[in-house]
């Protein structure tokens, strides 16, 4: 018999560059549809879920504004771009059986949801699996902030950040063959030591709000209701000890 779920509501970021898959660029159908599978599974032990997606497969808000492009104008367009991936997620999800509602920050009622907290949180208790799109609906705040932000409106027991990697590293493990892997870093930590893992904003939320974030290798099958039960490799972001 499985181990019981360690949370009972969590918010799983998912950044743009895990749609990839092996591409370049885009949307790897295969690779949300096993995320997809992921959350269907992890939904039929009881854990409501949500989720916020990044947008960087397609557009990267930052590199928009340092290629030229006016910062602001260039996070807008970032921020629609995490509609176009929330959209492919919630189709993924709806072809197999799994209730989904989007809902943007940027209001777009023709395609999907305005941001409502009491609708969101109404939508979870119905077991619907959530997807938040277009960040915080500014400028100038990552989806990772959105994240942080948004698992704390909705009482969340934990944000998951799923990445490429299995963890948070002292460098680049692609990279840098002497990487280490953490198994537990504070908030205070992540911040001190500058590791890229979220930006400051994102971890200073989820400190003021006693929210553990758990960093994990969302391209592992199986790897999101592993993290749930606290098996394989991850690291957890939370207070000291």
């Amino acid at each position: 018999m499985s181990p019981a779920p360690r949370y009972q509501r969590v918010l799983l970021k998912i950044s743009g560059e895990a749609l990839m898959g092996d591409e370049r660029y885009g949307i790897d159908n295969q690779t949300v549809d096993r995320i997809a599978g992921d959350l269907r599974d992890v939904r039929a032990t009881g854990v409501q879920l949500c989720a916020v997606v990044g947008g960087g497969n397609i557009f990267r808000g930052i590199s928009g504004a340092t290629a030229g492009m006016e910062r602001a104008s260039a996070d807008y367009i970032g921020m629609l771009a995490t509609v176009m991936n929330a959209l492919a997620m919630q189709h993924a999800l709806e072809r197999i059986g799994v209730p989904t509602r989007v809902l943007s920050a940027i209001p777009m009622a023709a395609i999907c949801e305005p941001y409502v907290r009491r609708r969101a949180v109404r939508h979870m208790e119905k077991n619907r699996v959530v997807i938040f799109a277009a960040g915080t609906g500014n400028p100038y705040f990552t989806t990772d902030t959105a994240a942080a932000l948004r698992a704390a409106e909705m009482g969340c027991d934990a944000l998951l950040k799923g990445t490429k990697v299995d963890g948070v590293y002292s460098a680049d493990p692609q990279t840098d063959a002497e990487a280490e892997r953490y198994e537990r870093l504070s908030y205070l930590d992540v911040l001190s030591q500058d590791l890229k893992v979220m930006d400051a904003a994102a971890i200073s939320l989820a400190r003021e709000n006693h929210i553990p974030i758990v960093v994990f290798s969302i391209r592992r099958p199986g790897g999101l209701r592993n993290v749930l039960e606290g098996k394989g490799p991850f690291t957890i972001i939370g207070e000291k000890d």
